[in-house]
């Protein structure tokens, strides 16, 4: 009988600590994407907005939450495939070559779904001094 908890305790323990461990990974953030800002300057003849040009790699899995930007957005795919929905329509895949036009106020995120990284070119005319994106519920 003095063998029987020991044979008990062990598997418990083992239990325990893999649901512990799948629950800590199944709330492991998706890796970020990575920006590289090439330059954000006054806009000519406009000292309210400026221009920003920026490359984003987006790792496997990756993506950001909906949101909306204070200005114009361009968006060039260099390498990849970034899927891109605007709140309340079907997702677009943009893949190496293709571009698009987000206007501002637009409600929109960017994912990368496959199982390679991704790799974009943004241009931004943006209202100066206002936060680049605010986030916006699913």
């Amino acid at each position: 009988m003095r063998g029987l908890p020991n044979k008990l305790i062990v598997p418990a323990i083992v239990v325990v600590i893999g649901a512990v461990c799948g629950e800590a990974l199944a709330q492991a953030p998706a890796p970020a994407f990575q920006n590289h800002r090439y330059f954000t300057t006054a806009l000519e003849n406009d000292p309210m907005r400026e221009v920003g040009m920026q490359s984003v790699t987006a790792p496997p899995g990756s993506g950001n939450q909906f949101h909306r930007h204070p200005g114009d957005q361009w968006t060039a795919i260099q390498e990849g495939e970034i899927t891109f929905t605007v709140k309340g329509k079907p997702p677009v895949v943009l893949k190496a070559g293709d571009s698009n036009y987000v206007p501002r106020g637009t409600i929109h995120r960017q994912q990368n779904l496959t199982d390679k990284p991704a790799r974009y070119i943004e241009m931004r005319i943006f209202d100066k001094g206002k936060p680049a994106a605010e986030q916006v519920a699913d």
